[in-house]
C-alpha cells in the first residue's frame, strides 16, 4: 500500500467570483519528487500556498503528512521546509547568523550550522553577510533554511530560476540527496528540461484545473510523437527536414531522403514536455 506524503482532495480557492483553484485532486508518494508546471496565473502558486498553511481552501482540504493542514497548520509546518522563489534572509546578517536563527525558531538544539554550510559548498563563506551574496548564492542559502529540521515534505518554489549553471546544478543535487534520503519533494519551475530530469512524475495546471498527470516518459509515449529531423544541402545554403517517424511512410521517406539529397546532419528527436504542455493546454508555459 502507497503511503501518501500530500493528498489534496477538490482543493478548491476563489478570488472573489475568480475560481482560482477548481476542485484538484491528487497524490504525492513518499520519497517522490512531484513536478507542478503551469503558465502564470493557472493557479500554481495559489495551489503552493494552500499546501503549505499560507492560505486555507475555499472548498476540499490538503492532507499533509496525514493531517489537515488548514487545522493543524503549526504541526504541518514543524515537519515541512519551504523554499520561495524570492529571497527573504536577512541582508545584514552572516549566512551562520541567519542559519542559527531560523534554527532557534524551530527549537533546534545543537543545530550544526557548519554542516549545513558545507552541503551547499559555503565552508568558507559562513561569515559573509548576505547582502555581499550573489543570487546563486542566495539562492543556496534559501534552500539551506529549508532544510534546517530535516523536513519530511520539501516545497520548491522556482528553486533555479535565473541561476548561472553552477548554482543550478548544486541545488539539483541537493534535491535529489534529499529524495534519496526519503524526503517528497514537492517543486514548481518553469523549467520543462529541468522537470523532466528532476521529477518522477508532473501535473500540468492550467486555469486551475489539473490536465495531466504522469511520469514525463508516459506522457511522452501517449502525447508525443517522434521525428527524424534533418539538414539538407539546397540552393547553396541548408534546409530542415522533419518526418515523422511512427508512420507505415516512415520507412520509404528515410529511403528517399537519403537516395535523393545530401543530407548533412539527421538525427531523432522526441517531443518535449513543452510540446506536450502547449498541446493540452493550448498556450506556452511562460507567460
Amino acid at each position: 500500500m502507497t503511503d501518501y506524503s500530500i493528498i489534496a482532495e477538490d482543493l478548491t480557492y476563489l478570488y472573489g467570483d475568480l475560481v482560482a483553484v477548481d476542485h484538484i485532486n491528487f497524490q504525492v508518494a513518499e520519497g517522490e519528487i512531484l513536478g507542478f508546471l503551469g503558465h502564470n496565473g493557472a493557479g500554481k502558486t495559489t495551489t503552493w500556498k494552500m499546501l503549505t498553511g499560507q492560505m486555507k481552501p475555499k472548498a476540499g482540504r490538503a492532507i499533509i503528512l496525514g493531517n489537515d493542514i488548514a487545522k493543524h497548520t503549526e504541526r504541518v509546518q514543524a515537519e515541512i521546509g519551504v523554499c520561495f522563489e524570492y529571497t527573504n534572509l536577512y541582508d545584514q546578517m552572516t549566512a551562520r547568523e541567519n542559519l542559527k536563527f531560523f534554527a532557534q525558531l524551530f527549537g533546534i538544539k545543537n543545530f550544526d550550522h557548519a554542516a549545513l554550510l558545507k552541503r551547499i559548498g559555503f565552508e568558507d563563506k559562513g561569515d559573509q553577510k548576505i547582502e555581499e551574496y550573489s543570487k546563486g548564492m542566495k539562492q543556496r542559502m534559501m534552500v539551506a533554511r529549508a532544510l534546517i529540521n530535516k523536513p519530511k515534505i520539501l516545497f520548491l518554489d522556482e528553486p533555479t530560476a535565473g541561476l548561472d549553471p553552477v548554482s543550478a546544478e548544486a541545488i539539483r543535487s541537493i534535491i535529489l540527496e534529499e529524495r534519496d534520503r526519503g524526503a517528497t519533494i514537492f517543486l514548481t519551475t518553469h523549467d520543462m528540461v529541468e522537470a523532466d530530469k528532476l521529477c518522477d512524475r508532473v501535473a500540468f495546471i492550467s486555469q486551475g484545473k489539473i490536465s495531466a498527470l504522469d511520469t514525463p516518459h508516459n506522457l511522452k509515449q501517449t502525447y508525443g510523437k517522434r521525428m527524424l529531423k534533418a539538414q539538407i544541402k539546397e540552393n547553396g545554403g541548408l534546409k530542415n527536414i522533419e518526418i515523422p517517424l511512427d508512420t507505415t511512410d516512415t520507412p520509404e521517406a528515410v529511403r528517399s531522403l537519403l537516395s535523393t539529397e545530401k543530407v548533412i546532419t539527421m538525427h531523432s528527436e522526441e517531443a518535449t514536455l513543452e510540446d506536450i504542455f502547449i498541446q493540452l493546454t493550448g498556450r506556452a508555459l511562460k507567460g
